[in-house]
């Protein structure tokens, strides 16, 4: 079983078992859990039965994650920079992200 849910914006598609990097967020204190409610579409990965769409979520849908780890994303250059003007600047980024494994797909 697949599910497709919306988290900061972006769509994402998991399956139980899965370890994806979500956008970081204030988790209070020691909780280990996340429940994503925004529940887009619910899949068979087989194909045998026919998606379930939503509009635009699932009432009742949710994906269940455990909290593994904060990590930080690749470093990335942000280069400015204007011809003939003498104007070069040059900095870096690196975003934080929560590193989440995927417990439980409930359907509606």
């Amino acid at each position: 079983m697949y599910a497709i849910f919306e988290d900061s914006g972006t769509q994402i598609r998991v399956s139980q078992g899965d370890v994806i990097d979500i956008d970081l967020r204030d988790l209070g204190d020691k909780k280990k859990k996340l429940k994503f409610d925004r529940v887009l579409a619910l899949g068979d990965a087989e194909g045998k039965k026919a998606a379930k769409i939503g509009t635009p979520y699932i009432s009742g849908a949710s994906v269940t994650a455990e909290v593994l780890e904060q990590i930080k994303g690749e470093k990335i250059d942000v280069i400015k920079f204007k011809r003939r003007k003498g104007y070069r600047r040059k900095t870096g980024h690196r975003q934080s992200y929560l590193r989440v494994k995927i417990d439980k797909i409930t359907g509606g």
